[in-house]
């Protein structure tokens, strides 16, 4: 999760990389792609994978969306206020947070009724978010000032407010298998790893330029970078916490979410559309093509159902089986 519709060059057939010349897979299909209205300006999704609901946001309403996969359609609009940006969803707890960056909160919402849980203050500027759900922390880092909040989950409260070693920090990743996250620095082309035992960023990766998303495959704890200012998106070993590899895309991405079951990494960096990543192999097995640069990108970890929001159209596609 993290990032939102960037404008990208288009990258075309073939590509001088390295050696060689490189062909990029073509236009693949998918069983059931639904174009969903959902007005104004879509910003962040994350999907419950035990409901199936969407959650989107629109910064320029304060409101979040609950888009229902079987009636696709618009199936509640929840009031926050602010300037909703990010959203994450801890389906083990029933809890939904959303980052409002002008007032440097996060409001969480009961992933049942959809009411007000609380609000809890996280630093200013707090944008971006993700979630831990084994250990019932939610972690929100700030592009103004580069600062890491620690939520606590169960009591609603700011458990920790921890510096930055860099000036601002996008996307976000959790493993909690290794118990670190994984911050971008768009400002420094870099991912900053922070350890969630110690308390303090233990390490700095340099990745592609521009880098706003990041995700973690647990089993493997491989990386996964968009890197919004170059055509190629990052990947990251856990253990030597280096770029291991890049894999080509048909233009810059600002957004990814992978599928923890399969190890497949969906991101906005397709030709005017999606590409798919296959992450144990490292390289781009299928493009989706929607007719839009897409922003943020979600899956559903159950059925695999791709989320991706387009904010200049005022609707979110709802893709099965690609």
């Amino acid at each position: 999760m993290g990032g939102g519709p960037l404008p990208r060059r288009t990258l075309f057939a073939l590509v001088t990389a390295g050696a060689g010349a490189l062909a990029l897979p073509g236009t693949a299909r998918a069983a059931n792609v639904r174009s969903i209205d959902v007005g104004g300006a879509p910003a962040g999704v994350a999907v419950n994978p035990v409901t199936g609901l969407a959650y989107v946001t629109d910064p320029q309403a304060g409101t979040v969306t609950v888009v229902d996969p079987r009636s696709a359609s618009a199936d509640e609009v929840i009031h926050v206020g602010g300037e909703p940006g990010d959203v994450a969803v801890d389906p083990k707890a029933g809890r939904i947070y959303v980052a409002n960056p002008p007032a440097g909160t996060v409001v969480v919402l009961d992933g049942r009724t959809h009411d007000l849980v609380s609000v809890i203050g996280a630093g200013a500027g707090a944008s971006a978010l993700a979630v831990d759900e084994e250990a019932d922390r939610v972690y929100a880092a700030s592009g103004a000032t580069g600062t890491l909040a620690v939520l606590d989950g169960v009591s609603c409260t700011l458990a920790a407010l921890v510096p930055g070693p860099k000036p601002g920090l996008a996307g976000l990743a959790v493993d909690p298998v290794r118990k670190l996250v994984y911050c971008a620095s768009t400002a420094t082309d870099s991912v900053e790893v922070f350890s969630i035992d110690t308390g303090q960023f233990v390490a700095s990766v340099r990745v592609g330029r521009n880098p706003t998303g990041v995700a973690v495959h647990h089993a493997s704890g491989t990386v996964y970078v968009a890197n919004s200012g170059i055509h190629h998106m990052s990947i990251v070993d856990a253990a030597t916490r280096t770029e291991r590899k890049t894999v080509l895309l048909r233009s810059e991405s600002s957004a990814l979410a992978v599928h923890q079951g399969t190890n497949t990494v969906y991101t906005n960096g397709g030709q005017n559309g999606l590409g798919r990543v296959d992450g144990t192999a490292g390289t781009l097995s299928g493009e989706l093509s929607l007719g839009v640069n897409p922003g943020n990108v979600a899956v559903d970890q159950r059925t695999r159902t791709v989320w991706v929001t387009d904010s200049l159209h005022g609707r979110v596609f709802r893709i099965r089986d690609f």
